[in-house]
């Protein structure tokens, strides 16, 4: 049974068509999580390998579960796409699945500081073994940096204001813990809009903890090596900093969305989108599953 307590799968049906699976191919699946979107690739395999990634350990217990012998679980960041492909000798794939984000289980584990629900340390390392955490970006960021974040991977109105006054906090005692933050966040939070205000300083942090961007750069210019031509990749984007990343490489095969021509004036580009506009989840898997809201999930076919 797939762990859907762990995280439900968002447009589960519409990411399996988006791969067009072929019975005996090869895929992969970079954002394992509770393997429900694995799940429902290996129904439709027959032989056929699958390969999953996933650097959160919680993971690959999930993986172990299925008990599969058809697929691989590879407990990396999915910035190292090629070089694991390599290793498993599989160096060009028919589909390429990626759910980015975080996953339910992630934000109601209180201890790993995700959410705002909940007491706990700043920490927000999607890799536990990775040394950089939210309790050190508040603690010890300038404010320059820290307004840049906030502005930025947050889009915080006021993320100025708010910087210089959580330097000025910090100076008294250490902010560690999701309320020391909250604390220091509420004088400068919107009457009424208090919650959406604390989402979007923690999605700064989280993005900042884990990279989170970067990663996406990384995997997606290994797309045009990793897929084989035909081969499908269908990536889901919860915001909309990674969503412009995907749709501008999809368009363009670079992040700026600008096309680039030969001499003959055709466009050159790995990739050739499936899907006009992003797809979004119905409004009853949005009634369901709240964090389908903001999914936007998009298709494209290697050329």
């Amino acid at each position: 049974m797939t762990n859907t307590t762990y995280h439900e799968p968002v447009m589960l049906q519409p990411c399996i068509d988006g791969l067009n699976l072929k019975p005996g191919g090869t895929y992969v699946d970079v954002t394992f999580g509770g393997g429900g979107h694995s799940r429902e690739i290996l129904k439709q395999l027959e032989g056929g390998r699958l390969i999953v990634f996933d650097q959160d350990p919680d993971a690959r217990a999930n993986a172990e579960a299925l008990d599969d012998p058809r697929l691989t679980f590879v407990a990396a960041n999915f910035r190292h796409l090629k070089r694991y492909l390599r290793l498993y000798k599989a160096d060009q794939v028919d589909g390429i699945l990626a759910d980015l984000g975080i996953s339910s289980h992630q934000i109601d584990t209180p201890e790993r500081g995700f959410s705002t629900r909940y007491e706990a340390e700043l920490d927000m390392r999607m890799n536990q073994m990775g040394n950089l955490t939210a309790k050190s970006v508040i603690n010890h960021y300038p404010e320059e940096k820290l307004h840049r974040i906030f502005g930025m991977y947050g889009e915080v109105t006021n993320a100025r204001t708010l910087a210089s006054a959580i330097v000025t906090a910090r100076l008294n005692r250490p902010l560690d813990t999701v309320n020391d933050l909250k604390a220091v966040m509420q004088r400068y939070a919107p009457r009424g809009k208090e919650n959406k205000y604390f989402a979007q300083v923690f999605q700064a942090l989280r993005i900042e903890v884990n990279e989170e961007l970067a990663v996406l750069e990384e995997f997606l210019e290994q797309i045009p090596d990793a897929l084989a031509p035909g081969g499908r990749l269908v990536v889901m984007a919860y915001h909309s900093l990674e969503d412009r990343l995907v749709k501008n490489f999809i368009k363009a095969g670079n992040f700026q969305g600008i096309e680039d021509k030969d001499l003959y004036g055709n466009v050159t580009k790995p990739l050739q989108s499936v899907t006009r506009k992003p797809i979004e989840a119905s409004a009853e898997e949005v009634s369901r599953n709240p964090r389908a809201r903001s999914a936007k999930l998009r298709i494209a076919e290697r050329i």
